[in-house]
């Protein structure tokens, strides 16, 4: 059974495509690798997946591509393609928002409608429900988002929804919550602070670190995605977070206690775009997706610890 992962050497991608794989399903990869960090990480991240012969890698642009040609034969399809980043999305930059968030999910639904493809998982971003106090966060509750990031994410779940509605198109959008682990973008927190913490640099911290988030762990999001794409409906929209809420001081504290270091942290104001808390209520994909987190915060931070000890430079 073939599948398609868009997004396949990032972080979230090259570990659902190992997944798929050790379930035996043939898996293509698609990556343009962007440039918002160095393609050696990207590259790294594929290493295993080439290796295996039912791994077939593209390096193409869904901008540019062939994608009813793409989706030929393909059952499910996973969308992680993006760009990503809060705080690079402002200004000028907004360009490349539009194009590999919006339209790039727009040419792949348009196409997917003419395919037979059994279901579209697109990775959306908790980014969607802005700055709000009304926690836990709900499928159902107001979309505010409070940057350009988390407009172009709303719009193509809004996409998604419009595809299914108006031509049944299979599909079901996933609200990612503050994903980690090893593989981490070198833009994210966790990766940041655990790299300057191992070279005994400083740390950078925006606003005063009681600000909170409900911290997944990667190989949870990956059951996630793995039970929408079985679950017999579509049209729907489900949060994927790590079931548990804490502050970033208090993660800090416990990568401290992990790697038996102390922190130099120096702190910054708030960013514009940067939520002070998220929260996920998790009821809907329990309930339909099966989606149960299993892996506790000091467990997923030990292991990007070790993975980013390994790290070269």
């Amino acid at each position: 059974m073939k599948v398609l992962v868009t997004g396949v050497a990032g972080f979230i991608g090259s570990h659902l495509a190992e997944k798929l794989l050790s379930e035996k399903y043939d898996v293509v990869g698609v990556d343009k690798f962007l440039d918002n960090y160095p393609r050696r990480f990207k590259q790294k991240n594929l290493g295993a997946l080439l290796k295996n012969p039912k791994f077939k890698f593209l390096e193409e642009d869904l901008l540019q591509v062939n994608l009813r040609e793409l989706l030929k034969d393909a059952s499910y399809v996973f969308h992680l393609a993006a760009q990503p980043g809060v705080r690079s999305s402002w200004g000028d930059e907004f360009i490349q928002y539009s194009q590999n968030n919006i339209m790039a999910t727009q040419l792949l639904l348009e196409a997917g409608k003419e395919s037979r493809v059994k279901k579209i998982v697109y990775a959306s971003s908790s980014s969607v429900y802005g700055d709000t106090n009304d926690l836990p966060m709900r499928e159902e509750g107001n979309t505010r988002p409070v940057s350009p990031y988390g407009v172009s994410k709303l719009a193509a779940e809004h996409l998604c929804y419009l595809y299914w509605k108006a031509y049944g198109l299979p599909t079901v959008s996933l609200r990612f919550f503050t994903v980690y682990g090893p593989r981490q973008r070198p833009d994210m927190f966790f990766h940041i602070f655990m790299d300057r913490l191992r070279k005994n640099e400083e740390v950078p911290l925006y606003d005063d670190g009681e600000q909170t988030r409900d911290f997944t762990y990667c190989a949870d999001i990956v059951d996630g995605l793995l039970g929408a794409a079985v679950y017999p409906g579509a049209g729907e929209v489900f949060n994927l977070g790590g079931g548990t809420e804490s502050s970033v001081l208090n993660a800090i504290h416990i990568v401290e206690k992990i790697s038996g270091r102390k922190a130099k942290l120096k702190t910054f104001e708030r960013q514009k775009g940067d939520v002070r808390h998220t929260r996920a209520r998790l009821d809907a994909a329990a309930e339909k997706l099966r989606y149960h987190p299993q892996v506790s915060l000091e467990e997923g931070l030990s292991q990007q610890w070790h993975w980013i000890q390994r790290l070269d430079g």
